[in-house]
């Protein structure tokens, strides 16, 4: 009878130990399948009066550390088409992606966001607007220097524009002449309308968002920005000196940010 006991008892203690086995190599299988496979994809989406290529350095710095990188270029003819046009490339994503705008985009992204390949949002210097507002009712609570400005142009047709001539001291007054001058120059204009585009649903309240505050900026007060992300629970950082262009003139802060997005979501 005692070596039947014993032997139970050792019989009950291997199954245990291999039980423990089994629990810490499960373990360490989802932890290295969650390094394998971190958040790799990213969306751009560009905001008014510019298009897809400003994002260039941006794109370069996240390609080269591994991420597969898509930039959206809206017709800034309507939101509804802006929202469509972001809403295709996320479709072509093959898994989870960090979803980012600049400017304008931000509203663009916070409806287009909730999509259900949308793991994250990231805003650089940019609207974030909640259900049921829009852009130029929010702009009004910390007017920005561009607003109160002459700068905004308008065709005869509902379509905006910045005049060339101050495009660079509100818009991008950390780039070269040169560099502000072509962005001047090869600007979209964005229906007029595109600013009073009311959201219907808001991915950040959501998801978990990022804002970039670029402490220089004269389009956007940078005030509403930081309100912007308050309301939100964003995870926030500023950029002292930065313009409105952002994310052309600081490339390394800004794909720093999205990088640190991609990273908090795949490690939770």
């Amino acid at each position: 009878m005692n070596n039947s006991l014993k032997a139970r008892q050792i019989l009950r203690g291997l199954s245990q130990s291999l039980c423990i086995a089994l629990l810490l190599l499960t373990c360490c299988t989802l932890s290295a399948q969650s390094e394998e496979h971190p958040i790799r994809n990213i969306v751009l989406v560009h905001g008014a009066w510019a298009d897809g290529s400003g994002w260039k350095s941006v794109y370069d710095i996240l390609v080269k550390d591994g991420h597969n990188v898509s930039i959206v270029q809206e017709p800034e003819t309507s939101f509804k088409e802006d929202v469509a046009a972001t809403k295709r490339v996320l479709a072509q994503q093959d898994g989870p992606c960090i979803l980012v705008a600049h400017s304008y985009g931000g509203a663009v992204i916070t409806e287009a966001g909730t999509d259900p390949s949308v793991a994250g949002l990231v805003y650089i210097a940019a609207h974030m607007p909640d259900a049921g507002e829009n852009e130029a009712d929010d702009g009004k609570r910390f007017p920005s220097d561009l607003s109160k400005s002459t700068a905004i142009k308008k065709t005869a047709d509902g379509f905006t524009y910045l005049d060339p001539t101050q495009f660079p001291e509100y818009f991008a007054a950390d780039l070269s002449a040169e560099q502000a001058a072509f962005m001047a120059r090869s600007q979209v204009l964005n229906a007029a309308e595109n600013f009073k585009a009311v959201i219907t649903a808001a991915a950040w309240r959501n998801k978990p968002s990022w804002m970039l505050v670029a402490a220089a900026d004269r389009t956007i007060n940078p005030e509403l920005e930081r309100w912007y992300a308050t309301r939100a629970n964003s995870h926030t950082v500023e950029v002292a000196g930065a313009s409105h262009a952002v994310y052309v003139s600081r490339p390394k802060e800004v794909a720093a940010l999205i990088e640190e997005a991609a990273s908090h979501i795949s490690n939770n």
